[in-house]
């Protein structure tokens, strides 16, 4: 399961989305249309800022706008900032790889391989799965 944190921040990102173009839109709005506490959401878009995803302007007329067209932001991209690895076990992350503790030879894993395919099938569907789809 996703978190509740990266719920939200796709949540909030369909929002920004809708506006995509239109200039910044207010924390406040946001938080208001989705129904997502405006303090947890404060915290989940200053993490979508800093990756890259987000800009934000501040002053009259401030707020947060897509740095990046609707389409190019995959809800894998999205999870990894806000969650980490997709993948079930860290022996099989594209991004966050980790070896296994109570594995001695990796290769002859036979778990290993169905996580591989676990891992695979989610990716088909999260890379190719954009805010686009959310609007």
């Amino acid at each position: 399961m996703i978190s509740k944190k990266a719920k939200y921040a796709l949540k909030a990102l369909k929002v920004l989305a809708r506006e995509y173009g239109k200039g910044p839109v207010l924390i406040s709005q946001i938080s208001e249309r989705e129904n997502i506490p405006k303090k947890f959401l404060e915290a989940i878009l200053l993490d979508l800022r800093n990756s890259g995803i987000l800009q934000s302007q501040k002053g009259k007329g401030g707020g947060y706008m897509l740095r990046m067209p609707p389409e190019e932001v995959t809800f894998s991209k999205v999870i990894r900032i806000i969650d980490g690895p997709i993948s079930p076990t860290l022996c099989v992350s594209l991004y966050f790889y980790g070896k296994c503790d109570d594995c001695p030879v990796e290769e002859e894993c036979t778990l290993r391989v169905v996580m591989q395919r676990w891992r695979d099938a989610n990716l088909g569907v999260l890379d190719n799965a954009t805010l686009v789809d959310l609007i």
